[in-house]
């Protein structure tokens, strides 16, 4: 059932960026979804809108509140969409933050805000997901992690670091549960236009979010277990990574 339309999908952030996207992309196709997130206003008028773009009734895309910041809430909002839905098909996790390294660094607590939100609390809310896919006989595990993850860079170090984690977690259950059924991709966006980005200079390759989540149903629906988008970004971190550490000393991106 994870590859095919029509499925049950829990959605943590689709109220923004990519995850609005590729969340309007499922809805119109046939997925039902049920939202996750923080604030009930942005989650009433994101159901409404996916209502519309799938052409279904009122009420039929359900939410429920869920903050990254709040992990004791995460199983009852994952036992909320589970009784909406009926069954659980695909867990989708585009929720995270960003934060410039000077900022960071000059702010312990923001350190600890980012890495909570993007590494601790989110492999938590993942825990919680896997356990009620296994126990469901399986299904698909997305969750967007990122290309600064993938080598440490003078601008990005501790948000990179963050994503790193999440990305050594991610690989490791498709390792260990692929066989029984999860299926894990770890999307790794490159530079992609969002709120997230505003006001940093795009490079060449910058993506559209709606491009991206086109990008980001196929691998869903093709079991993929990575996915480096927008296209050009897999070939650019493999040169980057292949660069010598003496090299990377000198760059400042």
């Amino acid at each position: 059932m994870s590859g095919q339309p029509g499925r049950n999908v829990v959605f943590f952030g689709a109220t923004k960026g990519m995850g609005r996207s590729l969340a309007r992309l499922m809805a119109a196709r046939g997925d039902r979804l049920f939202l996750l997130g923080r604030d009930p206003e942005d989650l009433e008028r994101s159901a409404r809108d996916l209502e519309v773009r799938a052409g279904a009734e009122s009420g039929s895309m359900g939410h429920a509140a869920a903050d990254l910041m709040k992990p004791e809430g995460f199983s009852a909002a994952l036992d909320a969409a589970g009784e909406a839905l009926g069954s659980i098909h695909v867990v989708v996790i585009t929720a995270g933050v960003f934060a410039a390294q000077d900022d960071l660094e000059a702010d312990p607590d923001r350190v600890k805000w980012m890495l909570d939100i993007n590494f601790t609390h989110t492999i938590l809310f993942c825990e919680e997901a896997r356990k009620r896919l296994l126990a469901s006989g399986g299904g698909s595990l997305v969750v967007f992690s990122s290309v600064a993850g993938d080598r440490g860079r003078k601008p990005v170090a501790i948000y990179g670091a963050s994503k790193a984690g999440l990305s050594f977690y991610l690989e490791s259950l498709d390792h260990k549960f692929r066989d029984q059924g999860l299926i894990t991709l770890d999307v790794k966006p490159g530079f992609v236009k969002t709120g997230m980005t505003a006001g940093l200079k795009p490079p060449p390759f910058a993506g559209e979010p709606e491009a991206v989540a086109r990008q980001v149903m196929k691998a869903i629906d093709k079991k993929k277990p990575l996915l480096y988008t927008p296209f050009p970004w897999g070939w650019i971190m493999w040169v980057i990574r292949t660069l010598p550490r003496f090299v990377m000393r000198r760059l400042g991106f």
